[in-house]
């Protein structure tokens, strides 16, 4: 069942969106080549518990840590470890839910590491920033979900990437994790109605190569099975009468 937010819930959540956009706004002067992601992870730890924001991956089916790290041909849910360096011009995704006052806001970015930034990897991060406006622009109240889907799936595949589909976005609110699931495919006019307080975190995951993915040893880490470098983004978005209200951005953002 896909609940309705009423105006506290949409307003806690809208709390813990600004926290992630700033954060988010700061790690490019928090990113370095020769930093572990483990460091990372932390200090994006202490950066939410400073602003009263808990994270809602660490503990969740046994995760510990406040952030997902994924490099180059990591996908998704990437594990921090002190052992990961980064390196320069690699493709870094970070991926933070976090809540406030028990509602949440789920957010991800992808970043290019140093001064350098190769024109098809800085491609592949701006065609997923277009997928993910272009959903948006699609969860519009009297409109379906696939409609949100197959905008996605259409900005994706018309610029020669692969959608990844073994993952998808998702409905967020007192869980990280509610209904409904929001895959990155699909076509125009199916799946439930659209109705204004809804809540959902949109996520388009795309790749260079083949949309094929493998789980790494660690049981966490989603990667591409012929190694092509993937890109992630994700905005947690209300529906409102007047158009989808962006949580995780801030005021003028585009």
């Amino acid at each position: 069942m896909i609940t309705i937010k009423n105006k506290v819930a949409i307003e806690r959540m809208y709390y813990a969106g600004q926290v992630l956009a700033d954060l988010f706004h700061t790690l490019p002067s928090i990113i370095k080549a020769g930093m572990n992601t483990g460091a990372l992870d932390a200090w994006i730890e202490n950066y939410l518990k400073e602003r009263g924001i808990v994270s809602e991956t660490k503990g969740y089916r046994g995760y510990q840590h406040a952030s997902c790290i994924s490099v180059n041909d990591e996908v998704v849910h990437g594990i921090p470890r002190k052992d990961k360096i980064i390196r320069e011009g690699d493709l870094i995704k970070i991926d933070i839910c976090g809540s406030w006052k028990d509602y949440c806001a789920d957010a991800a970015r992808s970043y290019i590491v140093g001064s350098e930034k190769k024109k098809e990897v800085q491609q592949l991060i701006d065609v997923a920033q277009k997928a993910l406006d272009r959903g948006i622009e699609k969860a519009q109240v009297g409109n379906r979900l696939g409609d949100i889907s197959a905008a996605i799936q259409h900005e994706i595949e018309q610029h020669g990437y692969a959608v990844v589909r073994d993952f998808a976005g998702h409905g967020i609110g007192k869980h990280m994790h509610e209904d409904p699931e929001i895959l990155n495919y699909g076509k125009v006019g199916q799946g439930p109605l659209l109705r204004s307080g809804m809540a959902f975190a949109l996520e388009p995951m795309l790749v260079m190569g083949n949309h094929e993915v493998v789980i790494a040893d660690d049981g966490w880490t989603v990667k591409t099975k012929d190694k092509s470098l993937a890109a992630h983004v994700e905005d947690t978005i209300v529906l409102t009468e007047q158009g989808p209200r962006i949580l995780t951005r801030k005021n003028g953002e585009s």
